[in-house]
């Protein structure tokens, strides 16, 4: 057990308010749903998944399992109870989904958690996707549990890219937001494995906390610098597992940004695709590595989102905050065709909403944590 330190009592204000949140529905992919959905709309493999807002999805985040072996602060209530097997998407049922989303122009898929290394067949589900038509397949990982073999293994596999999270530099704060003994020197030897297997560009993701971390933005320019990577910073979104999260707690892109360039110009590059969630900055002494901001909170890219999201147990998500799931899991064990998951497909995404409505004076914070729809 972390035992705490002088220097952790402002962190333990920080993320252990809590506060009241909205519970979660969800909706069935019942006939009256369904017949909703034109034939028209599914006719062919040339028919794309467009939302009444004419965005066009590209993008599946696919969450293979809810286990996980940290306990995030942020994330993860530390007595969670895990879903039976049977609850959960098995394997030729996310193919199923995928296989259908990828004729109708889906082209982007990635794989997260919980910690998707815990997957026993995770290699062998990487090898089934890469014989669709996709573009590329990501992962999300905590980079505690990988090997430099098991890296090797998924890029043979068919994976193009990893993304590592990393929230702190230091050792006694990673310690206390994972609730765990894996070291900060640990996850690095990931990032430097999942380099030198070809699994690039490597990227790693922090999560920015006003009064637990924001005092490390200079060290994590620092580390994308030295290790040649993308570090891309993450704005603290209302989605925590204790309900914890207040707009105080966020440190704006805006911030970010001044903090670096205190110790490292950053020459803004912009969004190299619209779809992009981070706005990148490069080094303006020609260093190696960039900078990444997504900035969910404060500039909003609902207007460009190219994504639908699966829940280990096969609900989808039309928005990382939405209160509606959808039960795809039922629907694929009625013995649902190609059809029929295309007509789901089509009706989860004209339910897609505008945007997310944090600023919203009768927003509520979703009640399912980022570890149960998948980081």
């Amino acid at each position: 057990m972390y035992v705490e330190e002088p220097s952790m009592s402002k962190s333990l204000t920080v993320l252990n308010n809590t506060k009241e949140s909205v519970g979660h529905h969800v909706r069935m992919l019942d006939p009256a749903i369904l017949s909703t959905v034109d034939d028209d709309l599914i006719r062919g493999n040339g028919n794309e998944l467009v939302d009444t807002y004419g965005r066009v999805i590209r993008d599946l985040r696919i969450c293979v399992t809810d286990r996980c072996n940290f306990r995030c602060r942020y994330c993860m209530d530390p007595d969670i109870r895990f879903k039976r097997k049977v609850e959960l998407l098995t394997d030729s049922e996310i193919v199923r989904i995928v296989r259908v989303a990828s004729k109708m122009g889906v082209k982007r898929i990635r794989l997260t958690g919980g910690e998707p290394m815990v997957h026993p067949t995770l290699s062998a589900l990487i090898r089934d996707l890469r014989k669709l038509d996709l573009e590329d397949i990501a992962l999300t990982t905590n980079g505690s549990l990988s090997t430099k073999a098991d890296l090797q293994e998924l890029k043979d596999a068919g994976l193009d890219r990893i993304t590592v999270s990393l929230d702190s530099v230091r050792e006694d704060r990673f310690a206390y937001i994972t609730r765990s003994s894996t070291t900060v020197a640990r996850v690095l030897q990931t990032v430097q494995w999942a380099k030198e297997v070809g699994l690039n560009p490597v990227k790693i993701n922090a999560v920015v906390i006003r009064g637990f971390n924001d005092d490390e933005l200079p060290e994590l320019a620092d580390l994308a610098r030295t290790m040649g990577v993308d570090v891309r910073l993450i704005e603290y979104m209302p989605l925590d597992s204790g309900r914890r999260w207040e707009m105080d707690k966020v440190v704006t892109a805006d911030d970010m940004i001044n903090a670096i360039n205190d110790r490292h110009e950053l020459i803004p590059i912009g969004r190299p695709r619209p779809h992009t969630p981070a706005t990148s900055y490069r080094f303006a002494d020609g260093s190696e590595g960039k900078i990444g901001v997504i900035a969910t909170v404060t500039r909003p890219f609902c207007n460009a989102c190219s994504r639908l999201r699966i829940t280990a147990e096969g609900r989808v998500m039309p928005c990382l905050f939405s209160t509606t799931e959808w039960d795809m899991r039922s629907l694929l064990r009625s013995g649902a065709d190609e059809r029929m998951i295309a007509k789901a497909l089509v009706a989860i995404t004209h339910r897609k909403q505008a945007g997310h409505k944090i600023h919203d004076e009768d927003y509520q914070q979703p009640n399912r944590p980022m570890s149960a729809i998948g980081g």
